[in-house]
Order: structure tokens, then C-alpha cells, then sequence
């Protein structure tokens, strides 16, 4: 068997001394004449079942090279996608309070009868990704009947509560939102930072507003089209 070289982990005594042999610390015959202390780098070979040391090489055991560290392990990287159903789509108008005739999504003013806010709340579920990456977000819009046929810029504004308060909601950044016909659907891109404050608990949901009142628009709400404002959240951990 050919030599190999072993670490002595101690000093010898009597005509043994231990060493790692191949990973295994091993007891070991030393030569008569040979002196051993712990560290020392030994040439050793296996005759029968038995490891013999026959020199000492190098003045002391050598310190591996920092590039012989094997690399650190790479982070797991774990992605997804998380499909948030808004848990109330509905409208506010400041003289008459929340709409209770239908669970649409209105833009603007008709008439005398108030600016909408339409909002739309998606609860707590996007808290579930909380410590994840927000990679994009996409969410499902239908236009109803009202307003010009065709398409109309909207504006959409970021909402900090996940659930329908008593009174007006918060709105908070603002973001040029759909702009469709009457008829059309359409998958619309929002903002990875607007989903991230999702998960991260700073916003809870959605909102149109625009303060001149107008356009007029009205998007489907959960009660006129059952995927309305349903919210896909692709996320990233490690």
C-alpha cells in the first residue's frame, strides 16, 4: 500500500501515538528512534491492519491555504406566486358614505351625485409572504356600462386599509391604473413596491380617484364578475 501522511493529534507514548489517517483518527506504530508532538505531519504506510510511522515531514502541521476552504453553501432560493381574492370590492362618495346598491368599482362623478373612490381590500392573506421579495404583481380588471365606450385613463391610488373602515378610506401613492373600453378585461401590472407593502403590512388594498371627478368609469366589482381585482403576487425568499 502506498504512504500517506497523517496529523498527529497527540503527543507519542510509549510506541503508539494517534493521528488522522484519511479523515479517522488511528492508533499508530512509531519508529523506535522517531520523536512526535501533537500537530506534526507523519509518513505513514499499512502493513496488515496496522498503520506504522517511519518520519516526520514539514517543521510542523502546514495551515491549508485560505482558497482550499470549500465555498460556502449557496442560499436555497424558493419562489411562487400567491393569488389574493379581494375580500370586498365598493365605493365611497363623501356626502352619501359607502355604496351598498352594488359592489362595482367607480371612478369620477356622474351628475351631482358625488366624486367615487372606488376601493378594493384584499384582508390579510398577502401578510402570509411576509420576509419574501416581491418580484410582480398583476391584477384582473373588467369595465362595465357608464361613461365613454371607450377606453378612459384611470387613476390608481395605493390604500393602507386591508378591510372596509367606517368612513372615507387612506390613499397613498398614486399610479396612472387601467385604461380600457366598456366591455373590455384585461390582466393590468401594478407596482412591485404596492404589493410589497402588502406584504410587508404598510397598505391593504386598491383605490381609483381622481379629484377633478372625472373620467367616470365603473370596473367590475366581486359581485358583477367573480375574478374582479383578483390579485397575483409572484415572490421570491433566499
Amino acid at each position: 500500500m502506498s504512504a500517506r501522511l497523517a496529523t498527529a493529534t497527540a503527543a507519542k507514548a510509549g510506541s503508539t501515538v494517534t493521528a488522522v489517517v484519511n479523515g479517522v483518527a488511528t492508533t499508530i506504530q512509531v519508529a523506535r528512534d522517531l520523536t512526535v508532538a501533537a500537530g506534526d505531519v507523519l509518513m505513514v504506510e499499512r502493513i496488515g491492519a496496522q498503520w506504522f510511522a517511519y518520519a516526520r515531514v514539514f517543521p510542523a502541521a502546514p495551515v491549508a491555504p485560505a482558497n482550499d476552504d470549500p465555498p460556502p453553501p449557496k442560499p436555497t432560493v424558493t419562489t411562487g406566486t400567491l393569488i389574493v381574492a379581494p375580500v370586498e370590492t365598493r365605493s365611497w362618495r363623501p356626502s352619501y358614505g359607502w355604496r351598498t346598491d352594488n359592489t362595482d368599482v367607480y371612478q369620477g362623478q356622474y351628475g351631482g351625485w358625488g366624486n367615487h373612490t372606488g376601493a378594493v381590500f384584499y384582508g390579510r392573506k398577502p401578510r402570509s409572504l411576509a420576509g419574501a421579495t416581491v418580484t410582480r404583481a398583476t391584477i384582473r380588471v373588467r369595465r362595465l356600462s357608464a361613461g365613454a365606450y371607450a377606453p378612459q385613463s384611470t387613476t390608481m391610488r395605493l390604500m393602507t386599509q386591508a378591510t372596509r373602515p367606517g368612513g372615507a378610506p387612506t390613499l397613498g401613492s398614486s399610479t396612472a391604473g387601467p385604461s380600457i373600453a366598456v366591455g373590455a378585461t384585461t390582466t393590468f401590472v401594478i407596482p412591485d413596491s404596492w404589493a410589497q407593502a402588502m406584504v410587508d403590512g404598510t397598505a391593504g388594498g386598491l383605490a381609483f380617484f381622481d379629484s377633478s371627478g372625472s373620467p367616470y368609469v365603473r370596473f367590475a366589482g366581486r359581485g358583477s364578475w367573480s375574478p374582479a381585482f383578483t390579485l397575483a403576487i409572484s415572490w421570491r425568499r433566499g
